[in-house]
């Protein structure tokens, strides 16, 4: 193939700068939405935490000083692990037998997934609250059955939050993992067997490392979510439980303090971003996406 003279090589650069301004007049709407509606925020924040009541990091020493707000940072993040922990043993057993299941039953399951999703928070965390009160339907069952002789303390208290939060977190997590199940190719399962491969085995050895990718991304995104929660830890949950959102909003809204606030936030925000890093660092992008 013959190589391309000078004015050749001139004119291919000078048709590809168009190009190029075209697509980055294209991104000017998505860079002016993230400016607006997160730069300017947390650049807000940021200068509130340090300036307001008066300009220095004491906000940050008595967050990061105090036992009790130490308490609560360790509350969210044990809280969160727990809620991501139960979230995938059940998300992953879900998500594999959507990825089995004929068609018509798997666009049923869908179906219910997604009304879920699309039901009022509120309603759901209320409609909870129904069912684990000591005179609620699960204890009236309990009792019932007699295993139970009395009713057990199933809201105001842990036990409420994490049965509360991981309903809600199950679709955020069962949605990646059959995304990622899904493209593992089931002749791989059949080879393994066909070896004299266990069930136990062709689980642990295979199916498990191949959706990894999709079980870190969905874990991350519940766990994220989840140190953010704020509706469903305040109403299933006690003042032992506070977690670090409920503290925001009572230095925001109750106390007035938006210095002490704007910590928070930004502590929480810098936890998340370190989670998406290391997620990346380890994976990479085409990995959580299942490539």
């Amino acid at each position: 193939m013959a190589l391309l003279t000078e004015q050749e090589k001139i004119a291919a650069v000078g048709s590809i700068r168009p190009i190029r301004s075209r697509n980055f007049a294209l991104t000017v709407p998505a860079l002016l939405l993230l400016v607006v509606f997160f730069i300017l925020p947390v650049v807000s924040l940021l200068l509130r935490s340090v300036m307001e009541p008066e300009p220095g990091l004491q906000n940050y020493q008595a967050l990061l000083g105090s036992t009790t707000y130490l308490k609560i940072f360790l509350n969210t993040f044990s809280v969160s692990a727990l809620v991501t922990a139960v979230t995938l043993a059940i998300g992953f057993p879900v998500a594999w037998a959507l990825a089995i299941m004929p068609k018509r039953w798997a666009s049923i399951v869908f179906a219910v997934l997604l009304l879920s999703m699309w039901t009022n928070l509120l309603t759901r965390t209320y409609a909870w609250m129904v069912l684990l009160q000591r005179t609620g339907i699960i204890n009236k069952t309990l009792m019932g059955l007699g295993l139970i002789s009395e009713p057990l303390p199933l809201v105001n208290n842990l036990v409420g939050v994490t049965i509360g939060m991981t309903y809600i977190m199950l679709p955020f997590i069962i949605l990646p993992l059959y995304g990622v199940i899904r493209k593992i190719d089931p002749a791989i399962l059949q080879a393994a067997a066909l070896c004299g491969a266990t069930r136990w085995q062709a689980l642990s050895r295979i199916l498990i490392p191949l959706a990894a990718p999709g079980m870190v991304s969905g874990a991350l995104m519940v766990f994220v979510m989840s140190l953010g929660y704020f509706v469903t830890p305040a109403l299933l949950g006690g003042t032992a439980n506070m977690m670090l959102a409920e503290l925001i909003a009572q230095f925001v809204q109750s106390l007035v303090n938006w210095g002490m606030g704007g910590a928070a936030a930004l502590v929480l925000l810098v936890v998340t971003l370190a989670l998406y890093a290391v997620q990346l660092k380890l994976f990479g992008t085409a990995r959580m996406e299942g490539r």
